[in-house]
């Protein structure tokens, strides 16, 4: 029988993965076949910054130029900020919706002749438990990552006629050096322990699997879900 998770022969373009979770995905989609360029603000080589449509526009050529074909496209760039709602400033509230909505988008359009060129093109958007729920004081970063899943859902549909699966993960609670300060050993990190069934944060590498399914012809038939990986966070009500 096939290997359908086998990613061989396809070319994985990854936006925010020079660090946190996007790091990890990119070094998993790797690690099971594929050719990876991992990319953001700070990569050396071949850099790009979501929020300049040239700057998109510019890696995609490059990537285009030196590898031909783009298959699966990875969006995990991303911002919070912690703030009471009635204290953020528009400015604030403006940069991480460009950062995390609008960049996603930018780089779905951009890429998306090459996807569909693909014959089988994957967008896996990265959401957030903060698509469904609401964190205390990171309004603005919930707000984004909830219209992620939205535009998950609208590009999916659209997208479905060109050949184009568009899905996206959900991360539960996992330490990155964006937010490990505010969990590992706070009441807030207490608290959400607490709130997840399995007692404990997840580690990166528990999202290569689901991130090589969705990359892959295993998931052929699978477009417009969010799926969370979160320890059974989404799914529980009271634990105690």
């Amino acid at each position: 029988m096939t290997n359908l998770l086998d990613l061989t022969g396809r070319v994985v373009v990854a936006i925010g993965a020079t660090s946190g979770l996007g790091k990890t995905l990119a070094a998993g989609l790797a690690a099971h076949g594929a050719t990876v360029v991992p990319t953001g603000r700070r990569a050396a080589d071949l850099p790009c910054d979501v929020g300049s449509r040239a700057s998109v526009d510019g890696f995609r050529d490059a990537v285009l130029a030196r590898y031909g074909r783009v298959d699966v496209l990875l969006n995990a760039a991303g911002q919070t900020l912690k703030c009471p709602v009635q204290d953020i400033v528009e400015e604030d509230w403006a940069r991480i919706f460009d950062v995390g909505l609008t960049g996603t988008l930018r780089a779905c359009q951009s890429f998306y002749p090459a996807l569909k060129a693909s014959g089988r093109g994957r967008v896996i958007n990265i959401a957030s438990l903060g698509s469904y729920l609401a964190f205390h004081q990171v309004a603005a970063y919930c707000a984004a990552k909830t219209g992620v899943l939205s535009l998950t859902r609208s590009l999916a549909c659209e997208w479905a006629h060109d050949g184009i699966s568009v899905n996206a993960i959900a991360p539960g609670i996992f330490p990155t050096d964006l937010n490990r300060k505010l969990i590992e050993g706070t009441p807030r990190g207490a608290e959400l322990l607490m709130r997840t069934p399995m007692g404990r944060f997840g580690n990166p590498e528990e999202l290569v699997g689901l991130a090589v399914l969705l990359a892959s012809d295993g998931a052929s038939y699978l477009t417009g879900q969010c799926i969370g990986v979160d320890g059974g966070f989404l799914a529980s009500g009271v634990n105690q």
